[in-house]
């Protein structure tokens, strides 16, 4: 039978892939497997999905197809092959049909698994994989008999990375624009079936058997003599051959390199020893000439040590004097150096000196200046207070004289002859005073 097995991720495609496989005696072709397998082998397509791949870009649909083509034409494909992955969208489906009908093995049919929407969040959410035998359970429908660990080989489970709610969402999304149309496409050529993915496993698998019975094939009905099992038990008990053919050539071949590398190591250690006796005959050998050499360069160097030294001493008394001169003449230089700066210093202290004088001088004549105008100052309004009093005294004076007897009167204008004159002889001696100071 040459079947696709369409569905939505979380559909249980791979799961009931799996259990055909067993059932049918046919090859899964996972395009995923295909291509890890192709870049790991280093083939010619997978070296260019690989720099697809490292370029950030994805695989284009004539690479995935080239590799299709080749699985399809190995032996275990012969009785027909379940596609599992591919084709995705009607472009890829129509290029499908035109490499299968090139190669005499066109599609028979398609099978759609139809699961409810919530249904598939909780299997991917639930979804683990065996990391070393790849066997799929569910904790919400198929746990393991001990959680995280496989039943069939007793591995790890992992959950793939893209098995969370939003990652899942945006999946569906893609699913429902892109691979919901090929429905009708293959609805068209009256391929595609429909079953219910919603129950339990077995109950599935059941409901595939009885859909895709009519489609098996055997070597017995197309007139051969073995069947597809057995075709295929021989095919990889072959390959098993071939892997233990390669596995006991790596160990011959790891064998003869401990035996070329301990052969080496034994020739390198009798090199080395022959080498070592070779140099202690050369080093004694060596040590005579050295000895004889040692004496020749001893009595030469002697007689040239003398002449050097002679030399020595004869350029040691030149430069002693040279020297001698050198340091006599810094002297000179320096003592007169000495002189300048201390005639510098001297002259900057003179002329700071006569400046401190001047300055001085000037302050205190200022000062005496205005010592001198204060002192005038407070004379002049002594004088001016004393005449004021004067004054004062002699108008009561008249004031009582008036008043008083006539001859009274005689006797204060005598009074006031004298004391005018004395008023103006004071006068005088203040004024002569006051020409004497500002002279």
């Amino acid at each position: 039978m040459r079947i696709v097995l369409l569905g939505a991720p979380g559909s249980g495609k791979g799961t009931q892939a799996k259990k055909l496989v067993e059932k049918f005696a046919v090859p899964q072709i996972s395009t995923g497997d295909l291509l890890r397998a192709a870049v790991r082998d280093e083939t010619a397509l997978g070296i260019k999905a690989k720099e697809a791949m490292e370029a950030g870009e994805l695989v284009s649909d004539g690479i995935v197809l080239g590799i299709i083509e080749e699985r399809l034409k190995e032996p275990d494909a012969f009785y027909g092959f379940i596609l599992d992955g591919f084709p995705r969208n009607i472009p890829q489906a129509e290029a499908l049909d035109n490499m299968l009908n090139t190669i005499y093995q066109p599609l028979e049919k398609t099978v759609l698994i139809d699961v409810d929407f919530d249904d598939l969040m909780r299997r991917l959410t639930g979804r683990r994989t065996c990391a070393d035998c790849g066997q799929m359970y569910n904790i919400y429908t198929s746990p393991p008999i001990l959680a995280e660990v496989c039943n069939e080989c007793g591995g790890k489970l992992i959950q793939r990375a893209d098995d969370n709610k939003e990652t899942i969402g945006h999946r569906l999304k893609v699913y429902s624009s892109q691979t919901e149309p090929l429905i009708s496409y293959y609805q068209q050529q009256s391929k595609n079936i429909a079953i219910d993915g919603s129950g339990d496993v077995d109950d599935i698998f059941s409901l595939l058997c009885e859909v895709l019975g009519p489609l098996a094939r055997t070597a017995e009905n197309d007139g051969q003599t073995e069947s597809a099992t057995s075709i295929v038990k021989k095919k990889t008990s072959a390959k098993k051959k071939v892997m233990a053919k390669k596995k006991v050539a790596l160990k011959k071949k790891a064998a003869a390199k401990k035996k070329v590398s301990s052969k080496k190591k034994v020739i390198t250690k009798k090199k080395v020893a022959s080498k070592k006796k070779v140099a202690t005959k050369k080093k004694v050998a060596s040590k005579k000439k050295v000895v004889a050499t040692k004496k020749k360069v001893a009595s030469r160097k002697k007689v040239i040590t003398k002449k050097k030294v002679a030399s020595k001493k004869k350029v040691a008394t030149k430069k002693k004097v040279a020297s001698r001169k050198k340091v006599a003449t810094k002297k000179k230089v320096a003592s007169r150096k000495k002189v300048v700066a201390k005639k510098k210093v001297a002259s900057k202290k003179k002329v700071a000196t006569k400046k401190k004088v001047a300055s001085r001088k000037k302050v205190t004549t200022k000062k005496k200046v205005a010592s001198r105008k204060k002192v005038a100052t407070k004379k002049k309004v002594a004088s001016r207070k004393k005449v004021a009093t004067k004054k004062k005294a002699a108008s009561r004076k008249k004031v009582a004289a008036k008043k008083k007897v006539a001859p009274r009167k005689k006797v204060t204008a005598k009074k006031q002859v004298a004391s005018k004159k004395k008023v103006t002889t004071k006068k005088k001696v203040a004024v002569k005073k006051k020409t004497a100071k500002k002279k």
